[in-house]
């Protein structure tokens, strides 16, 4: 359920929790891990990991950050305030299709009304996201009756940067058991309330939620080009259209890509964008 340093928080099928040394190997035990343990309730160690279904993470060229492993749906949950980064969702978007999961754009605030967000809504819809907008905080009743629905037989990974509203979803469908503060009124940005990730069970209707800290990049420098092109449902088409098979799509002659892009087959944003990933330091 959460693993703090060489110690980690395990959850029987039965529902109760007990405190154990992780395993200690060439691969860490994650959030989300199915484990084997050895021992006794005064001393439980675990001995190996079960075979993962997915694992996320991000990456930049430095190290990279495994958010989760076993989920079968990434939430990213963005608000007009504070300022949201649509590189952000496409990213998230990118790293789901990576493991081969579902995603889910929520759409937070809702009672700030802004043109950009719910052009970024709309956007995740066309690139084959489920979208949903909800008012956590304003009209927490409603919001919890659309959470649960989406998130029904779901093990949800949900990421963010601070202060959009992930733990007080959280606490809208757990109660208190995640703590909640407000922006800070000097910049509007979000402050951390989160500090590790955290794997919640979803009660009655099954499934999980994952929370995790907020953070504001997406690192993605496990991917190749090939791999990004392959993953935007935009691009890829266009690639089989291209006069060279190994065309990168950046200076190459008759590409077909960048021809769309001037024909406005292909929205200019997301082309650059896709530049920008293929660019060490934009990865």
């Amino acid at each position: 359920m959460s693993v703090h340093g060489s110690r980690c928080t395990l959850e029987w099928p039965d529902g109760r929790t007990a405190s154990a040394l992780g395993h200690v190997s060439a691969e860490p035990v994650v959030v989300g891990d199915r484990v084997q343990v050895a021992g006794d309730a005064d001393d439980w160690r675990i001995t190996s990991i079960d075979p993962r279904s997915s694992l996320l993470y991000r990456s930049d060229g430095m190290r990279s950050k495994t958010l989760a492993a076993n989920v079968s749906r990434l939430a990213v949950v963005f608000a007009s305030e504070p300022r949201f980064s649509v590189d952000f969702l496409w990213r998230a978007l990118l790293a789901a299709g990576t493991c081969g999961i579902g995603a889910i754009a929520i759409l937070n605030k809702i009672d700030l009304p802004d043109q950009a967000a719910e052009r970024a809504l709309a956007q995740m819809r066309g690139l084959g996201a489920r979208c949903l907008r909800i008012c956590a905080r304003r009209e927490p009743d409603q919001a919890a009756v659309q959470l649960r629905e989406e998130l029904r037989g779901q093990a949800t990974l949900m990421v963010g940067p601070s202060g959009v509203g992930k733990s007080t979803i959280v606490n809208l469908l757990l109660g208190e058991r995640a703590r909640t503060r407000s922006l800070s009124a000097g910049n509007r940005t979000g402050r951390h309330t989160t500090s590790a990730s955290r794997w919640y069970r979803l009660e009655p209707d099954g499934g999980a939620l994952v929370d995790t800290p907020g953070f504001g990049e997406f690192g993605l420098n496990h991917l190749s080009p090939a791999q990004l092109q392959a993953l935007m449902p935009d691009l890829a088409p266009l690639v089989r259209e291209c006069r060279f098979t190994d065309c990168l799509h950046l200076e190459e002659p008759d590409c077909a890509v960048r021809s769309a892009v001037t024909a406005g087959r292909l929205d200019a944003e997301r082309y650059a964008f896709f530049r920008r990933l293929c660019t060490p330091a934009g990865q």
